[in-house]
């Protein structure tokens, strides 16, 4: 399970950082900071998310 949660890890990081930071630029934060934070915020949360996905996938 492992390795299947590190292979859709690194889809689903992608994919959080893309959408968090699309919001913050959406929001007007377009200085490096919040930019940051929030591909940081995306890469974080990924890992639950992975996590959860490939458990239900595992079965």
């Amino acid at each position: 399970m492992t390795r299947l949660m590190l292979t859709l890890f690194s889809m689903i990081a992608t994919t959080l950082m893309g959408v968090f930071i699309v919001a913050a630029l959406t929001l007007g934060h377009v200085a490096t900071q919040p930019i940051l934070i929030a591909a940081a915020l995306g890469f974080v949360l990924a890992i639950p998310v992975s996590w959860l996905v490939a458990k239900q996938i595992a079965g």
